[in-house]
């Protein structure tokens, strides 16, 4: 808990450094609409606990922003009755992107990552000074973990940018998350049995760290990444079970996802922020925004250290049965309309 400072003042940073990247666009006085404080810390508790876990955070958020009925398309106006726009119309959008709570809702849900990134920078600073040194040509351990982080970054990135916005249009939705859940659950409980299984042939010399991977390795955790690019299926799942293959073990897996969320996070959480993150201030406000990404900060910390005590002892199993009674319960509010706006 001595930490908690140290995160509270990293997370703030981080998120106000991402500011400095958003474009500026027509803003009214004050917020289009009210952010509550409620809002703010549901969405990063949300946001916090899940994003590390193998569970999908942003299927959660997309059920939280649902839930707390932040999907509204209603174009929002000034007090003068005038349209507040996203993109003004031009020649490339005739009929401009106007500001809704959706947009703002659907950033946020992005922008709040970097709480999540404060803790893992925090809790792995020690990596990230050894890949920095790495880089330099002081540490080759960590000039190999770098590489390896790169190379499990880059498949995701180049998909993400190219799909980008048709998994938007088409994806980000109640029922694509409990297909996702559904199937990673499945997935994730063959792996686990798989793992167990494959577990007294390893061979004491086999790849035991993250830094040990080869480059095909790294590229395959990589590839797995991509499937999370469905919202529900969980970018952490993907790279643990990822882990599990190239033959690291539960916890060593986790600190290679851990690490390779930090890279593909600020990645997307820096290319969201540039995009829309404008908007986003121009709808919710700056106070409870910088409010939802330190309370995922805080709990992100606890969440990777529930993580790494619950996976060296247990395994996946729990969060199989956990995706599956989720799945379970959005598909019964979703037949009785309860995400109806």
């Amino acid at each position: 808990m001595q930490k908690l400072p140290a995160l509270f003042m990293l997370s703030l940073l981080l998120a106000l450094t991402a500011s400095a990247a958003m474009p500026p666009v027509l803003t009214p006085p004050a917020p289009a609409i009210g952010l509550t404080a409620g809002d703010a810390i549901t969405l990063g508790l949300v946001e916090g606990v899940t994003e590390f876990l193998p569970v999908s955070s942003t299927g959660h958020l997309i059920v939280a922003t649902s839930a707390l009925k932040l999907e509204s398309e209603q174009r929002l106006t000034d007090a003068a009755g005038q349209p507040l726009w996203h993109k003004r119309p031009s020649a490339k959008h005739p009929g401009g992107v106007p500001l809704t709570p959706k947009l703002a809702a659907d950033t946020f849900t992005i922008v709040i990552q970097f709480g999540a990134i404060a803790a893992v920078a925090l809790l792995y600073w020690s990596h990230l000074i050894s890949m920095f040194n790495g880089l330099l040509g002081r540490d080759a351990v960590g000039r190999r973990l770098l590489i390896n982080l790169v190379v499990a970054f880059l498949p995701a990135a180049g998909i993400g940018l190219l799909a980008h916005d048709w998994i938007e249009t088409n994806l980000f939705s109640i029922s694509a998350v409990i297909a996702a859940q559904v199937a990673g659950a499945l997935f994730m409980w063959w792996a686990e049995r798989w793992r167990i299984q494959q577990s007294p042939l390893k061979k004491p010399d086999g790849v035991t760290e993250p830094v040990s991977l080869s480059l095909r390795q790294a590229a395959g955790i990589g590839l797995l990444q991509c499937v999370a690019l469905w919202p529900g299926t969980s970018r952490s799942m993907m790279t643990i079970v990822g882990g599990y293959f190239a033959g690291l073990d539960p916890r060593r897996s986790a600190e290679f996802s851990f690490l390779l969320g930090l890279v593909t996070l600020t990645a997307a959480t820096a290319y969201k922020s540039f995009s829309s993150g404008a908007a986003m201030i121009a709808v919710f406000g700056w106070p409870h925004v910088l409010l939802g990404c330190i309370v995922a900060a805080v709990t992100a910390a606890l969440s990777v250290r529930f993580l790494i005590n619950w996976l060296t002892r247990h395994g996946l199993m729990l969060f199989v049965w956990y995706r599956l009674a989720f799945a379970v319960l959005l598909g019964a509010l979703l037949s009785a309309d309860y995400f109806k706006p």
